[in-house]
């Protein structure tokens, strides 16, 4: 089993006897360590279902337990293998009556939050609602509660938010609901407070891994802490380098304090790379070696010296969209890549892919933009997601406030309004306040009849969803459910365009067939082979909708070239990467303006966490990379002169290195006349009569 690992990573699979810190370098195989070491525990004698092996993200939980099917067989399907918040919701749907919380709790999603804070605050403004929702999420990250944040409140502006985040408390209890920070803190609380769940707990937990241990917070390092306890059967595998999530709470306090809350910590360093050639490695090592480092270490890869790196210098943001094109067209015909999914073009900022779009669809190349609009947010996708949450948690009112007026059903914003107050009132949910028998003397009686209807559809609705088990089952209890709602035809009255109606109806079915598929049973694969899924109810499946917050863990491996910012590219790899607008103001991001308002240390901190940031980007490339910067660009709506990073010079290339390839500087005047000739046909066609 531990065949083709090499020294240090045998190293890390073997240390059974304690806390244990990976240090994995980029492209240094850690998945395969960490999948390794889970069969190594089985064989230890571990039950499989007493490891917990934690990540991030849906796609990089995917991952890791396809692989650790293929090495270890069956026992994979028992080791828990899944997200930080994912675990959070097992914690509290086994526990969190301790908190006074209903095994059916719902999960509220990001529009469901803006919505409310937007009521609590008294605002009709979602970018004020969107400002308190990102400064409450900081402080619930950071372990606080609204009425320790109004006691440290420096300001009226913060003593607003803690107000309004008081409020938002209430109403998250009042609707037996929890947000994604909620899926930390809460279990957090839960383990802190009730010493006999702890205890249970740890027991159950034989040995935890941790992925990606960089970009832990502080309240999950805290959870960690509670969740392994004095034994610290632990295996936390990061990289300080690659920290780059600094602005969402992650912490590299985290690796600190692991020597220091685990004296026996075993420190292992991957640094041999399997991913990138010599030349791209000697570049990434030369940036980051100006970080402080917390555990010093030098990649290195025996694939070989490799391709230069080139910088490339462009006049603006157009040239250097159509010169990044005309090096992967160069690439793609000349090198064994030949597909479009072996290149990715990198950015700081989503707003960068403009012009690289439109450079691409000039060349008639596919792409598509990695972390563009989740199928989850899609409004059809979110108007089904609310009728399934009701169905689980009668008292979610966002869900019930969505399901009850999509499709339209003759329950008005007045009727809600009306029956809204009369909630209130009574301090029942709006589920709740439908069948109260004292609805009728509040509401008009035509009104009471449309709710009424509702309310039984959605009783009948759930007694069917909680007896419904398997693929077939949940498939046709989904048609049924359109059907009966008359979804489509709502889709057909709402959108003129009638290919955008049928768009968005397949998307419908996509997320029906999907929701039937994790019902488990016989699914048939997209190679047509027939596989045994474990059978759960349409119900269970449901609660764990919420959860699944990208479209990463549906994304298809397609031959398109991808469009990427650099946070949103980490953990992925490309054979051909071209990084862009790597200049001063860009990347790094506004230093200048944060050096006025921020001090000294804060600055720099900012600084190393952008150089990472470069680390990350420079690390994605196995055989070639180029870098490209803007002679002038553009800032706001104006243009100014572009100043090279300094991370460019931090990369120490030969000036040999640096020169273009004079191939592509062709190709890239060439696809520059082509351009201009076609405008001009298009401008003498368009002036003849």
């Amino acid at each position: 089993m531990s065949a083709g690992l090499n020294l240090a990573q045998l190293e890390a699979v073997n240390h059974l006897g304690g806390p244990c810190l990976v240090l994995a370098g980029a492209g240094s195989g850690k998945t395969r360590v960490i999948t390794h070491k889970i069969g190594r525990l089985i064989n230890a004698g571990l039950a499989a279902d007493r490891i917990a092996a934690i990540t991030f993200t849906n796609k990089a939980a995917a991952e890791m337990r396809e692989r650790a099917k293929q090495l270890i067989g069956r026992d994979a399907r028992k080791v828990l293998i899944c997200t930080f918040h994912a675990l959070g919701v097992k914690l509290l749907r086994e526990d969190g009556a301790s908190l006074g919380l209903k095994k059916n709790f719902s999960i509220l999603d990001t529009d469901d939050i803006t919505s409310i804070l937007k009521d609590c605050g008294g605002t009709t403004d979602a970018n004020t609602a969107r400002a308190w929702q990102w400064t409450i999420s900081g402080w619930k990250s950071g372990g606080l509660h609204s009425s320790q944040c109004l006691a440290q409140a420096k300001d009226d502006e913060e003593r607003v938010a803690a107000t309004i985040m008081a409020r938002y408390e209430e109403r998250l209890t009042a609707y037996q609901s929890v947000d994604f920070d909620d899926l930390i803190s809460l279990p957090l609380k839960l383990l802190r407070d009730h010493a006999e769940v702890r205890e249970r707990w740890q027991q159950k937990m034989g040995h935890v891994l941790v992925d990606e241990y960089q970009d832990t917070n502080a309240t999950q390092y805290d959870l960690l802490k509670l969740l392994v306890g004095d034994r610290a059967r632990l295996t936390a595998v990061g990289d300080d380098d690659q920290s780059i999530y600094g602005w969402r709470g992650a912490t590299l306090d985290n690796l600190k304090k692991l020597p220091q809350d685990f004296p026996e910590l075993k420190i292992i360093k991957l640094e041999q790379n399997y991913r990138s050639t010599s030349a791209i490695l000697r570049a990434a090592n030369a940036v980051i070696g100006l970080n402080p480092k917390l555990f010093p270490k030098t990649l290195w890869s025996d694939l070989g010296e490799g391709e230069p790196v080139r910088v490339v210098d462009a006049d603006n943001e157009d040239h250097e969209a159509d010169r990044a094109v005309a090096r992967i067209q160069s690439l793609q015909a000349e090198s064994q890549y030949k597909e479009w999914r072996h290149f990715a073009i990198l950015y700081r900022a989503n707003h960068m892919a403009r012009p690289f779009e439109q450079s691409l669809r000039r060349a008639q190349i596919p792409y598509k933009v990695s972390g563009g609009q989740s199928f989850f947010d899609k409004a059809e996708i979110r108007d089904l997601c609310a009728w399934l949450r009701i169905l689980v948690n009668n008292n979610d009112d966002p869900a019930f406030m969505r399901a009850a007026t999509t499709p339209k059903r003759g329950i008005g914003h007045t009727t809600l309004q009306q029956l809204g107050n009369f909630a209130t009132q009574y301090k029942l949910s709006l589920f709740e306040a439908l069948f109260s028998h004292s609805l009728a003397a509040a509401l008009p009686a035509r009104a009471v009849a449309t709710l009424h209807e509702f309310g039984r559809a959605v009783n009948d609705l759930e007694y069917r969803a909680r007896h419904t088990v398997g693929h077939e089952d949940a498939k046709k209890f989904l048609d049924e459910w359109l059907k009966d709602i008359a979804y489509e035809q709502h889709l057909n009255d709402t959108e003129d365009n009638e290919k955008i109606a049928a768009a968005r109806w397949a998307n419908v079915i996509d997320f029906c067939d999907w929701v039937a598929g994790r019902c488990g049973g016989q699914i048939e694969d997209g190679a047509g082979v027939n596989t045994e899924r474990e059978r759960k109810t349409l119900l269970e499946v449901v609660q764990t909708i919420a959860l699944i917050s990208t479209l990463s863990e549906r994304e298809k491996d397609e031959d398109v070239v991808t469009l990427s910012t650099l946070h949103a590219s980490k953990g992925l790899e490309w054979p051909h990467v071209v990084l862009v607008g790597v200049n001063e103001g860009l990347l790094p991001f506004k230093l200048e303006e944060a050096s006025m308002d921020l001090p000294a240390e804060a600055v720099a901190q900012r600084l190393e966490e952008e150089r990472r940031l470069m680390y990350v980007g420079i690390t994605r490339a196995q055989r070639t990379l180029a870098v490209s910067w803007l002679k002038r660009r553009k800032k706001g709506r104006e243009s100014v002169p572009g100043i090279p990073s300094r991370f460019i010079k931090e990369m120490a290339l030969d000036e040999n290195t640096v020169k273009e390839d004079p191939r592509e500087k062709l190709r890239a005047l060439r696809a520059e006349f082509a351009q201009r000739a076609s405008d001009q046909a298009a401008i003498k066609a368009a002036e003849t009569p």
